[in-house]
């Protein structure tokens, strides 16, 4: 794509909801792209699969324990095969155009960096990494000269509509939120929400875990935490507004009285495109919006009460150091323990906010320290989950 040529592609977390729909953009636009890596972390039958398909040059599996079995499936295709958390770092430094971060959690933060320190374009599919590291990533970014561009579809929305050469016109900014499945539901129907539930999005396709974060609403936390640093914006200029038909996916407030937002069907292709193409534009096999059909948008604010989980961030935030890290190392263990059985619904928020205002760290200097700071939030969380499990 530049200068006529083919715009080479690294995936890390290619398996995943996001890497899958950034592979099926790739496939509408085969002579646009090469694929340089792609990464998964044991789902190595689709991956190798993806490998073949796309010519792949490098690929790795995050289990080690599975490296005989993806070698075996790519046996004869002449793609190199490797596994381990080595590997994933190898195949972030592995030269490609532009790197789509899209593995889930911590886990992506070492990755996502390496692909920063090399000063390539880097699309952030992974908000944990902000949220974790912030202020260390964005450091790297501007001491390496990468571009980051947002792929979560609030942040890709301020990206386009965003003014960034009069930072100071902008009066704030606006994240807007579905409301998750249990947006209607009272203090008690909450109290009997299944995993099954949770999972069932109203409007979006993810997988497990954001779908129950999109549910407790800590997701737009987490957003407002990475909007934080990628824009920034302090969080009182950072305002939450639910809009249960995800049809504008977020707006900039500027201080004339202008209102600008971007609009779309809710379908991740969308904003995967943006960052793929840019900074030009390229065709994509999504719906497009027809506003007679849809009638009417709505809006309403988030209710503190039943979605606790927003107060949670915006509190972190404030309190700066190593409350990002443990915020988002409690609720990737809450929520896994939600799934598993072992905790209830609203329960989520109310560990992630024991582990937060109890979980004393230095701040980190490094992703190492990050890195250290988060397993030690997750070894406490853990065992406050388990604790509460013998008292029950």
């Amino acid at each position: 794509m530049t200068d006529g040529l083919p715009r080479c592609l690294t995936i890390l977390g290619s398996t995943g909801s996001v890497g899958t729909s950034t592979l099926d953009l790739v496939s509408h636009h085969k002579d646009r792209f090469q694929i340089a890596a792609l990464t998964a972390n044991n789902n190595i039958e689709l991956l190798a699969a993806q490998a073949r398909r796309f010519k792949a040059r490098f690929v790795v599996t995050a289990d080690e324990a599975r490296y005989a079995d993806l070698k075996s499936l790519l046996s004869g295709s002449g793609i190199e095969v490797a596994a381990g958390r080595e590997a994933l770092l190898e195949a972030a430094k592995r030269p490609s155009d532009l790197v789509m971060a899209a593995i889930v959690g911590a886990a992506g933060l070492a990755p996502t960096l390496e692909a920063v320190r090399r000063g390539c374009i880097v699309a952030l599919a992974n908000k944990e990494t902000l949220v974790c590291a912030g202020d260390i990533m964005m450091r790297e970014v501007a001491a390496h000269g990468a571009t980051l561009l947002p792929v979560d579809s609030e942040h890709n929305a301020i990206f386009q509509v965003l003014d960034r050469t009069q930072p100071e016109t902008v009066e704030r900014i606006v994240l807007t939120a579905s409301g998750g499945p249990f947006r209607g539901f009272d203090q008690r129907g909450m109290e009997r929400v299944t995993p099954a539930q949770a999972i069932a999005h109203p409007n979006w396709d993810m997988g497990a875990k954001i779908s129950v974060d999109s549910a407790t609403m800590m997701n737009k936390g987490l957003e407002l935490i990475e909007a934080h640093h990628l824009f920034g914006m302090p969080q009182e200029q950072i305002e939450i507004l639910v809009h249960p038909q995800s049809i504008i996916h977020s707006m900039v407030a500027y201080v004339d009285g202008s209102l600008l937002a971007q609009l779309g069907a809710p379908d991740m292709r969308i904003p995967i495109a943006y960052a793929l193409a840019w900074p030009k534009r390229m065709q994509a096999p999504v719906s497009r919006l027809n506003l007679a059909d849809l009638a009417q948008l709505t809006f309403e604010k988030p209710d503190p009460e039943r979605f606790p989980a927003l107060s949670i961030c915006r509190d972190a935030l404030v309190a700066g150091g190593c409350a990002p890290t443990a915020l988002n190392a409690a609720n990737e263990i809450a929520v896994e323990g939600f799934l598993a059985g072992r905790l209830g619904f609203l329960e989520i928020a109310k560990l992630v906010r024991q582990i937060v205002e109890s979980f004393d760290w230095p701040t980190p200097n490094s992703v190492e320290d990050a890195l250290l700071a988060d397993e030690e939030a997750r070894r406490i969380t853990r065992d406050a989950l388990s604790t509460a499990l013998q008292q029950a």
